[in-house]
């Protein structure tokens, strides 16, 4: 194991101690920085909406690691889902009806839930192991611009959080947001970014 594999398992260890015990956390996901949660947890999914002063009627995404998370969220994941994440070339968030396992300000006014199959080795993982859905939200104040890198999260955010990963901090690479499709029932779908 190198150096960095040690710290890797111990930032994805403080990680879920603290998502276990239903804190918050700043991490590196597939496309930028996030704030995180246990999304079956309606207590912190409120202290999230608190930190970024977002109003919960503006509904936040979840992220898992696998197609078989995804089915455990989603009762009836419509063919036309599975095709365009298939077909995705960059990280891609489907909103899908009626989601189950997840906390109810989570959702959107309609039920939806936005959610991503994240292959992201940090988030990927940490999603693993949590065995629910992990928030993913930008790491930013709600109306300000989301951080392309970790050096442009505000402290503000920095210090709400509960734990902050290092994984990835030292990356310069510039983050951006998912494609985001709303697919309901009989096959429809919208492109919504």
């Amino acid at each position: 194991m190198t150096t960095e594999d040690i710290s890797f398992e111990q930032d994805i260890k403080n990680a879920l101690s603290v998502l276990r015990e239903g804190g918050i956390i700043v991490y590196p996901t597939d496309t930028i920085w996030g704030i995180g949660c246990d999304a079956a947890n309606a207590d912190a999914v409120k202290k999230i909406y608190d930190l970024k002063r977002r109003v919960e009627s503006k509904s936040m995404l979840a992220l898992v690691d696998s197609d078989a998370a995804l089915e455990r969220c989603v009762d009836d994941v419509p063919e036309v889902a599975w095709q365009l994440i298939e077909a995705a070339v960059r990280p891609l968030t489907i909103i899908y009806d009626h989601p189950k396992g997840v906390a109810q300000n989570l959702l959107a006014d309609d039920g939806s839930l936005g959610i991503r199959i994240t292959s992201e080795r940090f988030s990927h993982e940490l999603c693993r192991r949590l065995r629910h859905p992990l928030v993913s939200t930008s790491a930013n104040i709600s109306g300000e611009k989301a951080p392309a890198s970790f050096k442009d999260i505000s402290e503000e955010i920095l210090k709400g959080a509960d734990y902050v990963v290092s994984y990835r901090r030292d990356e310069d690479i510039k983050g951006v947001a998912s494609n985001i499709i709303k697919v309901s029932a009989g096959g429809l779908f919208k492109i919504i970014r």
